[in-house]
């Protein structure tokens, strides 16, 4: 099937504004059916299998010293987040497949988390009905409105690294809250797919953090269009 989106020169696009912080994204467009049409059971041997892998090569005291876990710390360090209190989103998942627990949302979230939790790599994921593309990671002004999943509105602060629609909208605070306004849910039919990177990743990780993400969409009978690589935008 088609990609029912056209790339034409990019969707996402990285700010001159914070290259100096060395991030790097991933990112394609995966359709199917309705969220809500999916059998949240076929993942299940997936996180089985998930859950096997990560505690047959992790102890949650070892995990610190990953490579991967390092880097998303060490960049929550230079951008004010306690990674200790604010766990890396990857790194959080791990745990809690490390201690028994898997957070199940729904299909394609799920997904998401697995495949996230298997390459140590934050996946945002984005409802495409409710923001208008291109999207650009940017620096925060201070003042606007943030809307997280599983918080109240907040305002940010200056100088905060952020994802924000063509209309202006923040849809991420990166690499490690997304907005309630662009959730999956059960209605989402289209998403966009951003594996967040940092210094110390590289690109090709991310890639095939996706590529994965895009093999368990295919078992829930969802399509996927080409990854790419966000490119550099003038502000």
């Amino acid at each position: 099937m088609a990609c029912p989106i056209d790339y034409g020169e990019g969707l996402v696009f990285i700010d001159e504004s914070v290259a100096d912080l060395g991030v790097s994204m991933a990112y394609m467009v995966a359709w199917g059916p309705s969220v809500s049409s999916l059998d949240s059971k076929v993942l299940n041997s997936e996180i089985e299998r998930l859950l096997d892998e990560l505690r047959g090569g992790f102890t949650l005291e070892g995990l610190k010293r990953d490579p991967r876990v390092r880097a998303y710390r060490d960049f929550y360090w230079r951008i004010g987040v306690d990674p200790t209190k604010t766990r890396p989103s990857s790194e959080a998942l791990v745990r809690r497949a490390l201690r028994g627990r898997f957070p199940r949302i729904n299909p394609v979230v799920d997904a998401g988390n697995v495949a996230s939790a298997r390459g140590m790599v934050p996946i945002g994921l984005y409802d495409l009905d409710s923001l208008v593309l291109p999207a650009r990671l940017t620096l925060s002004r201070g003042g606007e409105e943030f809307k997280p999943i599983g918080g109240g509105p907040e305002e940010l602060p200056p100088g905060i690294p952020v994802l924000v629609d063509a209309q202006g909208k923040i849809v991420h605070v990166y690499p490690h809250r997304d907005s309630i306004d662009t959730a999956v849910k059960p209605s989402t039919t289209k998403i966009l797919a951003i594996a967040a990177g940092v210094p110390g990743i590289p690109g090709e990780a991310l890639i095939e953090t996706l590529r994965d993400l895009g093999r368990l969409l295919g078992l829930l009978g969802w399509s996927t269009c080409p990854i790419r690589m966000a490119g550099a935008s003038t502000p």
